[in-house]
This record gives C-alpha cells, structure tokens and sequence, in this order.
C-alpha cells in the first residue's frame, strides 16, 4: 500500500513545501546579502580616508563595533547556505529551514543595529553628536518599523492557513449550516458556486 502523504493547498507534499520554502528564503537573502556587502565595503574604506584619523574615542568604538556588526550580519545571512551544504541529501530539509529561519531573522536584527551605527558615526561626524544620535535612533526606528511592525500589520489582516500536525498548510475548510447552503446553491446559470471549474 502506497504511503499517503499529507497535501497542502498547493498541492505539494511536506518535503515539497520545505524545497520551495528554503529556495524562497535563498531568494531573500540574496537581497539582504547585497545590502551587507555594500555597506561592509564602505566601513572597510573609512578607515583608509584621511579624516578617520581625526574621529575621537566615541566615533572609534562606534565604527568598531558597527563593522563587528555588519561581520556577524554577513555570517548568519550566510549561514543557511553553509548549514545546506553540510546535511546537503541527509534528510534534513524541513530542520534545515527552520534552522535558517531564525538565523535570518537574527541576522535582520543586527543588521537594523549596523545600519543605525553606520548612519550614527556619519552624522555625529558630519552634524555633531546629538544629530548622530537622534538620525541612528530614527534608522533603527524605520527598520524597526518596516521590517518587525509592518509584517505583523500584514499577517493580522491576511486570514491565517489551517496546519496538519506536519506544519504542512491546509486548504481553507468549506462553511457549514446556512453558509454551506448558500455556498452550494447554484445561480441563475445553473452552476454551483463551489463547483470547480472544469
């Protein structure tokens, strides 16, 4: 008897879905891979520009700790690929996403740091402390906001998919009582509603 394998609403199996899940998260992380690139190169060229000599002891630390930061950023956004190439055919796929899920969430939250270190020491630079201080507080608050608030905004308003005990999506259960009626009484072309298409 052939195993039965549970489905999702896209009609894949769970092995499927965690294929498509960890090609997507390669996907968005190719995106933020760009991002920490190019911001970890000019870090690298700061320190090689004649005024870097003249930064105090505060915009020193600041420019330490912001390129350790966008270091570690670059790490877990690389990870995933490191974690697939390790288990790469041991039947791990599922863990293997879930695994580099978090590490890409860690990874986003130092990344909001090191983008509100960067814009700190160029405009404490540039401006003076205070402006420094209040611009990486309105970075970290914009990445706060994009990348935290706005998808919980989303996934509120979004109706939310049934899950098997697999963690595999679940096609939208049909209504009951009156509202299965109305959904299966046919309109005036004769045709039912929750008919499918053929």
């Amino acid at each position: 008897m052939a195993e039965h394998r549970p489905c999702t609403a896209r009609n894949e199996t769970p092995l499927q879905r965690a294929d498509r899940n960890f090609v997507e998260l390669l996907q968005e992380l190719r995106v933020t891979q760009t991002g920490v690139q190019i911001l970890f190169a000019f870090l690298l060229s700061l320190a090689f520009t004649s005024r870097f000599g003249s930064l105090d002891t505060v915009q020193r630390v600041t420019y330490v700790v912001t390129l350790l930061l966008a270091v570690l950023a670059a790490a877990l956004f690389t990870a995933p690929a490191a974690l697939h190439r390790s288990l790469f055919q041991q039947g791990a796929k599922p863990r293997i996403v879930q695994v580099s899920s978090r590490l890409a969430t860690t990874g986003l939250v130092v990344l909001a740091f090191t983008f509100s270190g960067s814009v700190l020491l160029v405009v404490d630079v540039t401006t003076g402390r205070t402006g420094g201080i209040a611009a990486g507080a309105g970075a970290f608050a914009l990445c706060l906001g994009l990348w935290g608030l706005l998808p919980r905004l989303v996934r509120r308003a979004s109706p939310q998919p049934r899950t098997d005990a697999a963690g595999a999506e679940r096609a939208p259960a049909r209504p009951h009582g009156p509202a299965r009626a109305a959904a299966d009484r046919p309109d005036r072309t004769g045709v039912s509603p929750a008919a499918p298409s053929r």
